[in-house]
């Protein structure tokens, strides 16, 4: 589909519109999105046949001092991500320290078993069963 002959005429009126505050087709919005809706134009106008006009809105944007919404939006899931990966990196270490201790564990019981082995083996001392869970020791 070829542009309108006035497409760009259509898009610069729409940003002097949404840039000054009085935004007749759209929600005023400091985005491509309003823009597109405000120029009643497809939005790929200005994404893809007047990205010119595209950089010049925000640039506009900017100049102004203010934050196109889109990069407001993009700040938020930044800040919200930097704050997941924080609490990630908390539950890592928690987890590294759950291992340490449970190796440690581990190998103390292994150690004692091996003991017990040697002691079963030469036949000395004593060495109790212990009943196993369930099941009921008679008296």
């Amino acid at each position: 589909m070829s542009p309108a002959p006035d497409e760009r005429d259509r898009i610069r009126a729409a940003m002097n519109r949404i840039l000054s505050g009085t935004p007749e087709h759209s929600n005023g919005a400091l985005t491509i999105v309003a823009l597109a809706a405000e120029a009643q134009v497809p939005r790929n106008a200005l994404t893809q046949r007047h990205p010119d006009l595209k950089n010049d809105f925000y640039d506009q944007v900017r100049t102004r001092g203010e934050t196109p919404d889109s990069e407001r939006r993009l700040r938020r899931q930044v800040r919200r991500l930097k704050e997941l990966r924080a609490a990630d990196a908390e539950e890592i270490a928690r987890l590294k320290a759950d291992v340490e201790a449970l190796v440690g564990a581990l190998h103390q019981t292994t150690a004692e078993n091996s003991q017990l082995h040697r002691r079963l083996s030469a036949g000395t001392g004593v060495v109790r069963v212990l009943p196993q869970p369930g099941q009921c020791r008679a008296r």
